[in-house]
This record gives structure tokens, sequence and C-alpha cells, in this order.
């Protein structure tokens, strides 16, 4: 695989994992929890917080979150249907991984 294509599997494992975090936070969570999931879910090669922010907007973009700065300095994303339905393998996104099975 070549690099460009696993950084691009990469990303899209990680918009998935976030998905999923949020789904298990309940339906909402910080940027540095979502980190720290991130790392814990076995995504640490360029996960900082940049790089979440980057997610978030994409994931915005597609629908799947509601973000919001409730302080300047922290970003909170919210799930949305479509985000649950995504995460629960249900609908596929461009640049979201699929869930596999047992996953």
């Amino acid at each position: 695989m070549s690099g460009s294509r696993f950084a691009s599997f990469l990303a899209e494992d990680r918009r998935l994992v976030i998905l999923k975090l949020l789904v298990e936070a309940g339906g909402g969570a910080s940027e540095s929890v979502i980190e720290k999931g991130l790392r814990a879910m076995g995504h640490r090669v360029g996960v900082d917080r940049d790089a979440v922010r980057a997610d978030f907007t994409f994931l915005v973009d597609a629908g799947c979150i509601e973000a919001e700065w409730p302080t300047d300095r922290v970003q909170v994303a919210a799930i949305t249907r479509r985000g649950v339905a995504c995460a629960e393998g249900r609908i596929a996104i461009d640049g979201v991984a699929e869930p596999s099975m047992g996953r």
C-alpha cells in the first residue's frame, strides 16, 4: 500500500473511530477527550488537536456531527442521526471507513 493511500486509510478509520467514540460517550465529547480516545484505540501517529479539528470539520461537512466552541479553546462535537447510522454501518459515507464485523 502506497504512503498516500495508507494515510487516506488511516484518516478514514480515524473518522469512524471518532463516530464510535461519540456514540460510546452518549452522543458528545470534547476534542481533548476524542484525542485521548483515538490514542487509546491505536491511532497514535499524527493524532493531535489539529488533526482532530480537521476530522471534526470533515464530519460536520458530511453531516455526521455538529460542533461548537463553548469556550475559545475547546471544541465539542455532538453526533447526528446520520453519524450514528454511519458508525453502525447502516450507511456509507465517502471518507469514513465502514465498520468491520465484530468491531
